[in-house]
């Protein structure tokens, strides 16, 4: 078994900080994140995926998170430009 393999088993961090696999978490408001995978994901948010690496996670957010702004003000701001 790898230490991969192991740490996730055991709901433990890896040795190597490499080897590591987190979540991308997105919560109510549409932001992005990344977890641990061997935590408990917070309420509030829910995993997109399955577990990848820091370098992958980060790239899938980049391409993803196009407008940073949370999905309330996103929608306030088109109702505004709605009725304008």
């Amino acid at each position: 078994m790898t230490d991969l393999q192991q740490a996730n088993e055991n709901n433990l961090p890896s040795k190597d900080e490499s080897l590591e696999l987190y979540f991308v978490v997105i919560n109510h408001e549409e932001q992005y994140s990344i977890w641990p995978s061997y935590k408990k994901i917070p309420d509030g948010w829910k995993p997109v995926g399955d577990p990848r690496t820091k370098e992958q996670c980060l790239s899938y957010i980049e391409e993803v998170w196009v407008d940073m702004r949370p999905l309330s003000l996103r929608k306030q701001m088109e109702e505004l430009k709605r009725s304008a």
